[in-house]
């Protein structure tokens, strides 16, 4: 595929699973100036906006009690490229703009927000797209052209992020993160580690090479500025010294923080606490020995340390 044929508005996606520094490394590529990170739109894991905003799937089935905090997103990207600036205000704006468009297509109202971007290329994760192999359909039939970056976090770190939420355990509930095998069903994140990571690399198959890239999210944040010149070159945009300092800047993206009190989330809570770069972040975990949240006293899985493997984990 040359760079002649592509579609301009094809955005570049971050696939990962919850908790895998989606937010941090989004709003560190967001900010180089010819890029745009936006917050968790969760487009296109609905067909219509219209079950975008009721959270409902075409048979009519609910999908998450987290649904409305899952508009967030594109409620406070909608005000800021239409208002500039996130208010209460702008916000009620952004809910009559989504509501306008509720006979559209997700996909048609995503190019339609990639348009009042240019020239800029849009950066976005949703975590929520790697749940459903239809969400990842959707995608890819709405931009061809795409660009992907499979971000991986360690399966044992991944684990600890999640358990250090306080809604951790629900989530993982709600996923159905279990480990069935044993006479008691253990709730455990390395299902869900497992099953994502082996979802997108099934949907990547279908991607050409040169439009994807792996990255292990801690060695990213270790060597920041080699990653951020590696993922340049990919792009085929500019790596001057000042575009590296501005993307060492995520907490000067407008989605980094807080919003207002009508949509206060769109990415993660401890990223819009403090969107900073902390490189311990990133800190290295052992694949081998027993897992403190089992009650078995069990590690990983044979299929999960084949992955992490392969991943270069080992």
């Amino acid at each position: 595929m040359s760079t002649s044929s592509r579609d301009p508005l094809a955005p570049l996606f971050l696939l990962a699973p919850s908790r895998s520094f989606t937010s941090l490394i989004c709003g560190i590529l967001g900010q180089h100036p010819q890029l745009y990170g936006l917050p968790e739109l969760n487009l296109f894991m609905a067909d219509t906006m219209n079950h975008f905003w009721q959270g409902s799937d075409a048979d009519g089935s609910r999908k998450s009690i987290y649904w409305p905090m899952m508009r967030h997103g594109l409620l406070r990207a909608v005000a800021q490229l239409y208002a500039g600036e996130q208010t209460i205000d702008s916000i009620a704006m952004a809910y009559r703009w989504i509501r306008v468009r509720s006979g559209k297509t997700a996909g048609e109202v995503y190019r339609e927000l990639a348009e009042r971007l240019q020239p800029l290329q849009v950066v976005e994760k949703s975590p929520g797209y790697t749940r459903k192999p239809l969400y990842l359909q959707r995608l890819l039939a709405t931009f061809p052209n795409a660009r992907f970056i499979h971000l991986l976090r360690h399966p044992r770190g991944q684990a600890e992020s999640m358990f250090k939420l306080r809604t951790g355990k629900m989530m993982l509930l709600l996923l159905n993160s279990i480990d069935y095998s044993g006479q008691t069903p253990e709730l455990d994140p390395q299902v869900f580690w497992y099953e994502s990571n082996a979802a997108i690399l099934r949907f990547l198959e279908r991607v050409p090479a040169e439009n994807q890239m792996r990255v292990r999210g801690e060695d990213f944040i270790a060597d920041l500025d080699g990653a951020l010149r590696q993922v340049c070159c990919w792009l085929g945009i500019s790596c001057t010294p000042e575009d590296l300092e501005a993307m060492k800047h995520p907490e000067s993206s407008p989605f980094s923080c807080v919003g207002p009190a009508t949509a206060r989330l769109g990415n993660d809570i401890n990223f819009l606490l403090d969107a900073r770069i902390r490189p311990a972040r990133a800190s290295r975990h052992p694949l081998d020995g027993p897992l403190p949240w089992r009650t078995d006293g069990k590690g990983f899985s044979p299929k999960v340390l084949a992955l992490a493997d392969e991943f270069g984990y080992r």
